[in-house]
């Protein structure tokens, strides 16, 4: 079985300091257990844009883990990611929500996971839930 990981467990693993690393490392370990892991590419770029994190960096953990980088986003996956956020701005305003707002990288990374038939390792279970229903995820 293949699992998606999103960003925020990643970031969660490399942050020694944060309360969700020895929960987010188990959790890489038990989806690795099962089979393979994978991140989409938009997970990639986030990883990429934070400040102080190198380009040879992620290239030298993604091969060290054998964690694969789907570099492919296809028309579906772009025309699903976009209808999932037009759905959620429509949840949002009706629920005044005062949450984080979400941005067109999260619904790419549920659309990739679900239209490959992955299962999604998240911290934002709520957020994929709501926006792929049908998207097997598992929370952090």
């Amino acid at each position: 079985m293949i699992t998606a990981v999103d960003t925020n467990v990643l970031i969660g693993i490399w942050n020694e300091d944060d309360a969700l690393n020895a929960t987010a490392r188990s959790a890489i370990d038990a989806a690795l257990a099962l089979g393979s892991l994978v991140i989409s590419a938009p997970v990639f770029a986030e990883l990429l844009a934070a400040p102080n994190r190198a380009e040879t960096f992620l290239d030298y953990f993604f091969r060290e883990t054998g964690i694969t980088v789907d570099w492919n986003l296809n028309e579906s996956d772009w025309r699903m990611a976009g209808r999932a956020s037009r759905a959620y701005a429509a949840r949002r305003s009706k629920q005044r929500d005062a949450g984080p707002r979400r941005i067109l990288t999260d619904f790419l990374i549920g659309a990739h996971a679900l239209r490959r038939g992955y299962r999604l390792l998240t911290l934002d279970d709520c957020l994929y839930r709501a926006a792929f229903p049908r998207l097997p995820i598992i929370a952090v």
